[in-house]
């Protein structure tokens, strides 16, 4: 493993506790010798595990579309700030340079991405790894959720392991360095194929 990708919030969150993670996110990825990889912008909690990383010594890579840049102010003080058209390239460009994924509290943004990467890796598009770094428990809902999913049958739960969940960053380093990606058999029974 080289480079984690975070995907976060483009706010602060309400709880304090939320930019302490980001922080200790960003502290521990440049501890252990690796690579950031983020959304580009200086906001919120992407700012925050941005500088914590560049502080470090850690590389840090942002990419940001250009809608964006401006709104969610392009971080000029790291590594590399890759602009791109659209919001498909940042995650594609996201993903092709990381080697796994770590998801702190966020909004619908930062769940869409942390939910396409799930899926690509389901899917075997990518055999990469996705821990939800869960602050003071703002991610239980959505275990419930995958939970749920599994229990109705729309995920194997060979699958639901995909996805783990932790309060700790250098556990939720470790939970992606041991990641092993589950079989991607086809969904269709015998008599469908």
């Amino acid at each position: 493993m080289k480079r984690v990708c975070v995907f976060c919030g483009a706010n602060p969150g309400t709880n304090p506790a939320y930019a302490e993670a980001a922080r200790a996110m960003g502290t521990a990825i440049a501890a252990r010798g690796l690579g950031l990889v983020y959304g580009g912008g200086h906001v919120g909690l992407m700012g925050i595990v941005a500088d914590a990383a560049m502080r470090a010594g850690a590389e840090v890579t942002g990419i940001i579309p250009e809608v964006l840049m401006r709104r969610e102010v392009g971080h000029g003080a790291i590594t590399h700030l890759h602009v791109v058209a659209t919001m498909h390239e940042r995650k594609k460009m996201m993903a092709d340079l990381s080697d796994g994924f770590v998801v702190l509290p966020g909004g619908v943004g930062t769940l869409e991405e942390a939910v396409e990467a799930f899926t690509w890796t389901q899917l075997g598009i990518h055999d990469k790894g996705l821990v939800f770094l869960d602050t003071d428990g703002y991610w239980q809902g959505l275990a419930r959720l995958f939970d749920h999913m599994v229990a109705e049958g729309f995920v194997r739960p060979d699958q639901r392991s995909i996805a783990s969940f932790t309060a700790d960053p250098m556990e939720a380093l470790d939970a992606l360095a041991a990641f092993r990606p589950p079989s991607t058999p086809s969904w269709a029974t015998p008599a469908q194929r």
